[in-house]
């Protein structure tokens, strides 16, 4: 199970080096074609055969946060219609937005910026 994990964080990791390597894109943009390819994965329930086949590597990138993002707002459609999908979106991710927003915070009071 290590070794797959190992082995799919590094596929993707490959993966992203070789885009930015042969195309323009910035490290943005390809974050941005990962989340959205957990996403697509998750609709179709792909992801979650790759997390029970690696494990816990398949939660560690950020495909991960596509797939988090989808796969609740999907849970929650089914319970509450519509607005579900707008609510849902938002139950698994809250604790890693709020962190990331709270901690970003705190830095740049800390660390003050070249220009």
């Amino acid at each position: 199970m290590y070794v797959l994990s190992f082995l799919f964080c590094g596929f993707l990791c490959l993966i992203a080096q070789i885009i930015i390597d042969n195309t323009k894109l910035s490290a943005g943009h390809i974050t941005s074609i990962f989340v959205s390819l957990g996403a697509f994965l998750d609709i179709f329930d792909i992801y979650d055969k790759i997390v029970s086949c690696v494990g816990g590597g398949a939660l560690v990138p950020i495909t991960s946060f596509g797939h988090s993002l989808i796969h609740a707002a999907l849970d929650r459609a089914q319970e509450s219609g519509f607005f579900g999908l707008a609510m849902g979106m938002f139950d698994l991710t809250a604790t890693g937005i709020t962190a990331a927003i709270v901690i970003s915070f705190f830095i740049a009071l800390i660390f003050r910026p070249k220009n």
